[in-house]
């Protein structure tokens, strides 16, 4: 196996049996014999377990986001743009279960804290299309004036929720679900 196909799969590894063990249920001697490489393997590419999470977390974020993106215009209305990154989100997480399931345990943990906080707080990324969008909504008077943390609350929770709740076979993908589902999101939001 070449040396980046190692490392890949150890990523997708890590992936699977954290989304379906939690951080614990995955210790690295589990991820290397599902990856089909050796315990010490892993340590040539990650350094420790820690950093093995917080970078399959950047690496999901950087292969999301694209996606999520894709066709996006920050030159259209608030409203607009609101229904198309939210629909984008929205579908991503019921077609890459996986992926949602790692990173609601990942921003729901002590790892995804100081993420969250840069996010919300702080730091300026790459990824911070969501953060221009509510800024510039609250800003234009189009969204509720209050905290983003807040509003990405109000905005994502309900996401959130029917992203968890398809996965768990609770309801099925319905294109008009998800368009009323985001619909109401920006209910709750806008002014």
């Amino acid at each position: 196996m070449a040396k980046t196909d190692k490392r890949d799969e150890i990523v997708r590894a890590a992936l699977e049996l954290i989304a379906e063990h939690g951080f614990h249920g995955a210790p690295m001697a589990l991820i290397a014999e599902h990856a089909g490489v050796g315990a010490g393997t892993i340590y040539r590419y990650f350094e420790n377990k820690d950093v093995l999470i917080t970078e399959l977390y950047r690496e999901l974020e950087e292969r999301s986001f694209p996606i999520i993106q894709k066709g996006y215009s920050p030159d259209k209305p608030i409203r607009e743009r609101f229904l198309h990154l939210c629909t984008a989100l929205l579908r991503y997480f019921i077609d890459n279960p996986l992926d949602f399931r790692f990173l609601e345990q990942f921003l729901n943990s002590p790892y995804g804290v100081a993420f969250r906080r840069d996010k919300l707080l702080e730091a300026r990324g790459e990824c911070d299309v969501f953060r221009e969008l509510f800024e510039d909504g609250v800003s234009r008077q189009e969204m509720k004036d209050l905290p983003l943390v807040i509003l990405f609350a109000l905005a994502f929770g309900p996401i959130l929720a029917v992203a968890r709740d398809h996965i768990l076979g609770f309801i099925m993908r319905d294109e008009v679900l998800i368009a009323r589902t985001i619909e109401a999101c920006w209910d709750g939001i806008r002014r």
